[in-house]
């Protein structure tokens, strides 16, 4: 099989550009030593000409015998996704459609839609305000308003900065939990960042060092798997605040994190993906 890794430009991988690498890197070498042949690059001006150069591969579609058989992707510049869009010979791991979905404006309002636990819009313990268009590329991008007047200020300084789509949540008071998972593959695992001190940009310390609050994880995932499937998201990871009481609201949902805590078994989980997709489209053509 002829495959084509894109790593993430790594303006999108703030203090994460290594972890984000090496995960990607994981994938591909299994790939590798499972006898396909796995050209990776990086996403960027230069990125789609020498792919299109090297494999025949252009800004329109394709049905060359030199089209890769899959692409495995963690883009989010618009034009690498609008370029995935047309690559019609090629099964795309997480689709284009999919990743332009995880927008935080986007996903806020599909997990509206179908009932995801979420944090209310209005609290006494301050906000958060998020970057609508796109994921958060500086600490700039996520901020947290202690009020009212805090929150309308720093409304303007984004406004300011040209970012008019901006999401806003209540903060809420528990345990701050990272998940990852694999769709459709019984991968799910959850981490606390204030248990290893992990961070990008330091704003796990609002919530304080982790209570470890009993919680039912099954739920989390069974949630996480229907807001994956709902994206068209296969790679997803997230994070949720874990209540005193049990009950919890998801606060962040991403296509294809760095899977940093969990790298190897992630990798694995994600091959496994990958043949499950190859061996659907093979039943497909037969």
């Amino acid at each position: 099989m002829k495959v084509l890794a894109i790593q993430r430009a790594e303006q999108f991988s703030p203090n994460s550009v290594e972890k984000d690498n090496a995960i990607m890197e994981a994938v591909v070498s299994r790939l590798r030593q499972q006898g396909h042949e796995v050209s990776i690059v990086r996403e960027g001006a230069d990125c789609l000409s020498h792919v299109a150069s090297s494999s025949r591969l252009s800004a329109t579609p394709s049905d060359s015998s030199d089209t890769f058989s899959l692409i495995i992707t963690m883009s989010r510049l618009p034009e690498t996704l609008e370029w995935l869009k047309l690559q019609q010979g090629s099964r795309v791991i997480n689709s284009a459609e999919g990743i332009a979905r995880c927008a935080r404006k986007e996903i806020d309002a599909l997990m509206r839609r179908i009932g995801t636990p979420m944090p209310p819009t209005e609290g006494a313990d301050g906000y958060w305000l998020k970057r609508g268009d796109m994921a958060a590329q500086t600490k700039d991008d996520v901020q947290y308003a202690a009020d009212l007047q805090d929150l309308e200020e720093k409304k303007s300084q984004m406004q300011a900065r040209g970012i008019t789509d901006i999401v806003v949540s209540a903060h809420v008071k528990g345990d701050l939990v990272k998940f990852y998972g694999v769709l459709g593959t019984g991968f799910f695992r959850c981490f606390y960042p204030t248990d290893d001190g992990g961070s990008k940009f330091g704003d796990e310390a609002l919530n304080g060092k982790a209570h470890h609050y009993a919680f039912q994880t099954a739920c989390l995932h069974q949630q996480a798997e229907q807001l994956a499937a709902q994206a068209g998201i296969l790679v997803y990871g997230g994070d949720c605040i874990v209540r005193a009481d049990g009950t919890y609201c998801m606060i962040d949902f991403n296509d294809w994190p760095s899977f940093s805590r969990c790298r190897e078994e992630a990798a694995d989980a994600i091959v496994k993906r990958v043949m499950m997709e190859m061996e659907e489209c093979n039943e497909k053509s037969r």
